[in-house]
């Protein structure tokens, strides 16, 4: 199958593109610049690369017809982030593709009622991002089920894989906080250090398009799920990070209104947002529809991460 994946250099398509031509899929990889992916890999050589830049292309009306003068037969996007940005496409697409795969968020749900949530859930965004990806994700499944349009819909949790910084105990990207806990120094957490976060290894996220992809007579018309299979408190987390130094994790809390003056207003929010949501979703579906099979646990994703940022000198045990 000719497969285009939008955003390939990225987090994801790191992983995706090489499981893809490993599968035999001729593939094409649309990225705004010329940088490399996050993974080394000798399928690489195979893939056709062409840069587009989507927003400025977006605004001249030309993304779309671009992608289908690409010839696909299926488009993964990865970074598709409003409906209108999808409707473009469904417009110029339609009844040229076999399936459009949609990388959502887990964010589309806002805060949870129950958990661990499951797809059908009822959606309560916050947030220009949570907001705008559950629009993109209504409009996507209404034009699946009502219009007969090959859309699924992937809603990864936070994502991790070398060579970036994850979100961290605290819920936010200071890679101080590793570095604190690698070095046994105190680490202040908001409230109880009770909330949640739901990450998830790339590769993962990778395995979970490659699945929907093949499973497309019942992945049409659906959302899933992909993340770990289960989701971490800040303090479990926390813990976690200090132990993988042989270190015991020494942790002070402070109600929010209080932490919050002790980081940035950027770390502030980036903070607020990741526990306002703290996010704890459901598989079952994935697993059951797709036979998806995550690698990686949470501790396990995030690891790999953080061993990664200390080998590179970003993060110091001492």
């Amino acid at each position: 199958m000719r497969v285009v994946v939008i955003g390939g250099t990225g987090h994801i398509g790191s992983y995706l593109v090489p499981r893809l031509v490993e599968l035999g899929h001729e593939v094409v990889s649309i990225s705004r610049g010329a940088r490399r992916p996050y993974l080394d890999h000798g399928a690489w050589s195979r893939v056709e690369s062409v840069q587009i830049d989507r927003t400025s292309a977006e605004k001249q009306g030309d993304f779309a017809r671009a992608v289908v003068d690409l010839e696909p037969e299926a488009v993964i996007d990865l970074i598709c982030f409003t409906a209108e940005s999808a409707q473009q496409l469904v417009q110029k697409l339609s009844g040229r593709i076999q399936h459009y795969l949609f990388c959502g968020t887990i964010w589309i749900y806002g805060h949870s009622t129950i958990v661990p949530a499951t797809e059908e859930g009822p959606r309560n965004p916050f947030g220009p991002y949570g907001i705008n990806k559950a629009l993109a994700e209504r409009y996507l499944l209404t034009e699946a089920r009502l219009r007969g349009f090959p859309a699924t819909c992937l809603h990864p949790g936070h994502i991790v894989g070398p060579g970036w910084v994850p979100v961290n105990p605290a819920g936010n990207f200071n890679p101080t906080v590793f570095a604190r806990l690698a070095s046994g120094q105190a680490v202040v957490l908001p409230n109880l250090g009770m909330e949640t976060l739901h990450h998830v290894h790339a590769d993962d996220v990778a395995q979970a398009f490659v699945r929907a992809l093949a499973a497309r007579s019942v992945a049409i018309g659906e959302s899933f799920h992909v993340v770990s299979p289960n989701a971490v408190t800040l303090r479990g987390y926390a813990e976690a990070v200090a132990s993988w130094f042989g270190r015991d994790a020494v942790l002070e809390f402070l109600p929010w209104e209080q932490w919050k003056v002790t980081a940035s207003e950027e770390e502030a929010r980036a903070t607020w947002d990741h526990i306002a949501h703290s996010p704890n979703a459901s598989i079952d579906k994935a697993r059951r529809l797709l036979g998806y099979d995550p690698r990686y646990s949470s501790f396990e994703a995030v690891r790999e991460s953080v061993l990664w940022l200390h080998e590179q000198g970003r993060i110091s045990s001492t």
